[in-house]
């Protein structure tokens, strides 16, 4: 047992001997001092402090009460002992309310040393209580130092026997709206605070044996929405239920909100990847179904010409005409889709535009649509090929029609700004509005998609949105679609504006028709066999003198090895090896005024080869009527008038 230090404050040093002796016996290894003043008794516990005091009562310079006083000054879990044989039963009781822990009799100093023993271990119990109480106050101050100034919302909610909110930290106000003491009032109110939708889930959270992490919305006030992360542990009683629950609620919204703006953009993204391959898809197969449909065309005009003009068999063969001039547009809005459909822009009023085309919406939409135009005067001008703007809005009203079968109100809306183009310097907006049914997300997103429609079959190709995304991307601007079931669909149209002035709307007057060919000499090129049969046919019954080949390296060697002679080039653009534009450009080499005259199904953008239609190049698209090959080829045969 480690020694243990007595301060003795007594006068006789008689007494203080026996008192050790008797601890001594008792199997204590004693240290002590003798104190009898004051001054002492200070000196003493400045000193070493002792483990145990033993004094008497009343002695010459000092008295029982003012030596324990000091020693409570110096630490108040010293055991104090008074062993006296001359105090009274009161005095001592007295002394024993003021501090002091036991009374032992000078003449029954047997109880002493069992006295100072459990003194000794009651003290150290005391001083481990004392320090763990501290320890306790300070981790509570801290933690209140932290809670109090955290960001985070630190909670402790109690389910049984009953909801209260126990503690919520001062974050609760910039988070929730209101101050914690509105939550310890209500209980109920942090479940009100919440989304709706997620109401359910923190309920089921707070019960759960595990809470774990919970990403949930409040609205702390009209119109606001803040996001939180939960982080939580249960606590349980002896039986395991979940009697309260307890953590922190961290503001996530501005993480929340970059996430849903980035899924934005990725969807985006992935819808812009998929409308382009489409594109591309869709330009090839145009490409493909318009040589065909050149074939078509072109037979059916040659043997109509055979049939007198009152002949059933010649009104046959128009029907197959006017069936390849519909499967001629078809895919030429595939290719406005697709942009590869060239396009003649102009610098075009937005406003005229609409006022025009609202012209004839009366007639196209019927009495039960009621059709409104708010136009922003003073609009910058658009650059764009005035006859595909006209299809975009053309094809937006249509489908909002569509969407109205019971009538409704169709909206036309232009503005300097919108929604589709926040970004966008100087924009020209325009919207078309409706109030129809609307459409779900899944829809929306693939709306642009070609082919893709809610028409029943036979009530609509799928291409009107298509072609106006193709349309509008090609001008630089953008196309956004806004629809929620039941509350309509907003078509936005936004493209860039420019300073230049409005063209004046021209018409250009029919070309005339051609005459014979005059045994002029004509070299085809053409790698699809059944066009080029039905071009030379075309020609030849003309007066032409024609020359076909299928390879535009075999083209050059006619006309340059073998010195050919031709008055006019006649050559596909798009051909496998050499494009049309580079056979034109070799021939040029040599006859720079050679006459070229270019066909295809389909024409912007780079030819293989490397090299581009020129702007002014002159072209014919298939499917051609004969009239229209015969007269462009006279057209380039034919010197320009000085």
């Amino acid at each position: 047992m480690d020694p243990v230090h007595l301060l003795i404050i007594d006068d006789s040093d008689d007494d203080a001997v026996l008192i050790i002796r008797h601890l001594t016996r008792a199997g204590l290894t004693i240290s002590h001092t003798r104190a009898d003043t004051p001054a002492d008794v200070r000196a003493a516990l400045a000193g070493a402090v002792p483990d145990v005091v033993i004094s008497d009562y009343n002695m010459p310079a000092l008295r029982a009460e003012e030596a324990l006083e000091q020693v409570r000054a110096c630490d108040a879990d010293i055991p104090f002992i008074l062993v006296s044989g001359e105090v009274g039963e009161e005095a001592a009781v007295k002394l024993m309310r003021a501090g002091a822990q036991d009374f032992v009799l000078k003449d029954r100093l047997a109880r002493l040393a069992p006295a100072v023993q459990r003194e000794l271990r009651e003290a150290t119990e005391r001083r481990q209580r004392r320090r763990a109480e501290a320890a306790l106050r300070r981790s509570e101050e801290r933690f209140r130092l932290i809670a109090e100034h955290a960001q985070d919302v630190i909670f402790r909610y109690r389910l049984l026997p009953e909801p209260v909110m126990e503690y919520l930290s001062p974050a609760a106000q910039a988070l929730m709206g209101r101050p914690p003491g509105d939550f310890y009032a209500d209980p109920g109110l942090v479940f009100r605070l919440l989304d709706a939708e997620d109401r359910p889930a923190l309920e089921e959270s707070w019960r759960s044996p595990r809470p774990g992490t919970l990403t949930v919305r409040w609205h702390p006030a009209e119109g606001s929405t803040v996001w939180t992360e939960q982080r939580a542990v249960a606590l349980t009683d002896d039986t395991g239920r979940v009697t309260a629950v307890e953590g922190i609620l961290r503001d996530v919204t501005e993480r929340v909100v970059a996430e849903q703006e980035r899924a934005r953009l990725e969807r985006q993204l992935r819808q812009a990847e998929r409308l382009d391959s489409l594109g591309q898809l869709a330009g090839g197969i145009a490409h493909d179904f318009n040589n065909l449909l050149a074939v078509i065309s072109g037979y059916a005009s040659m043997l109509a010409e055979d049939f007198p003009a009152d002949d059933q068999r010649r009104s046959d063969l128009e029907g197959i005409r006017q069936a390849a001039a519909r499967g001629s547009a078809l895919t030429r809005q595939l290719l406005v889709f697709s942009r590869l459909e060239p396009s003649q822009p102009e610098v075009l009023d937005l406003n005229s535009v609409v006022v025009e085309l609202h012209k004839l919406f009366g007639r196209t939409l019927g009495e039960d649509v009621d059709v409104t135009t708010l136009l922003q005067p003073g609009l910058p001008r658009i650059t764009i090929d005035r006859s595909k703007l006209e299809q975009v809005l053309m094809n937006a009203v249509v489908n909002a029609r569509a969407a109205m079968p019971g009538g409704g109100r169709l909206t036309i809306v232009t503005s300097s700004t919108c929604d589709a183009c926040p970004d966008a310097g100087a924009p020209v907006c325009l919207g078309v509005i409706d109030t129809g049914q609307g459409m779900p997300p899944e829809v929306a997103a693939r709306a642009f998609e070609p082919f893709f429609t809610t028409k029943g079959r036979g009530q609509g190709t799928g291409l009107g949105l298509a072609t106006a995304y193709g349309i509008v991307t090609e001008a630089g601007g953008t196309i956004r679609l806004e629809s929620e079931p039941g509350h309509g669909t907003t078509l936005w149209v936004c493209l860039p504006g420019t300073s230049e002035d409005a063209a004046d709307a021209t018409r250009t007057a029919a070309a005339p028709e051609s005459p014979s060919g005059n045994g002029r000499t004509v070299l085809v090129v053409e790698d699809e066999d059944a066009v080029r049969d039905i071009v030379c046919r075309i020609l030849t019954k003309a007066g032409y003198d024609v020359r076909a080949t299928d390879n535009p390296q075999q083209a050059l060697k006619m006309c340059l090895d073998d010195h050919l002679h031709i008055d006019a080039l006649l050559t596909d653009v798009i051909m496998p090896g050499m494009s049309g534009t580079q056979l034109a450009t070799e021939l040029r080499q040599s006859r720079p005024g050679l006459a070229v005259l270019f066909m295809s199904g389909y024409t912007n953008g780079p030819a293989p080869g490397g090299h581009e239609m020129p702007a002014d190049a002159p072209l014919i698209r298939k499917p051609f009527a004969k009239e229209t090959l015969l007269a462009e080829l006279h057209r380039v045969l034919t010197p320009a008038a000085p």
